[in-house]
């Protein structure tokens, strides 16, 4: 009788941790999605998310640094966002008017996007250079030949 007692125990026991690691895990992940909006999208009130990413261009002339405060806008169409970002970490090189961007954050109350992280894309910097014209490559090859 004693033996099925603890290992009546023992499973609940057991039980009790499992819910709680499941629990966590749950919990966990929920925290860690992110869901990417559009600028359209989250100034719509489409995006029943708070916590979201916003893809757009950043408007060229609107990124402005104070201490560690960095404002800037960023566009979709006709629409913008002001984005405030606190942080220490260091932009990326492509972070600049024209480019497009992403930031990760909390879409405040008034409208304004508070970012925990910027990205900044950049489609165009691995692309293949442009092939030579073939005319200008013979004629540098018998150039060389005749040397």
């Amino acid at each position: 009788m004693a033996s099925k007692s603890k290992k009546l125990k023992f499973g609940i026991g057991i039980a009790i941790i499992l819910a709680a690691v499941g629990w966590e895990a749950v919990s966990g992940f929920q925290q860690s999605k992110t869901y990417y909006v559009t600028v359209k999208e989250l100034t719509s009130g489409k995006s029943a998310h708070q916590h979201v990413r916003v893809g757009g261009v950043i408007v060229p002339g609107s990124i402005h640094r104070s201490g560690q405060i960095l404002t800037f806008r960023i566009s979709q169409e006709a629409l913008s966002l002001p984005i405030t970002y606190v942080g220490t970490d260091a932009l990326p090189d492509d972070f600049k008017g024209g480019a497009n961007a992403i930031v990760e954050g909390d879409y405040q109350a008034d409208g304004t996007f508070r970012a925990q992280q910027v990205q900044a894309k950049c489609a165009s910097k691995y692309q293949a250079a442009p092939a030579a014209p073939k005319e200008a490559n013979s004629a540098s090859k018998v150039a060389s030949y005749g040397e």
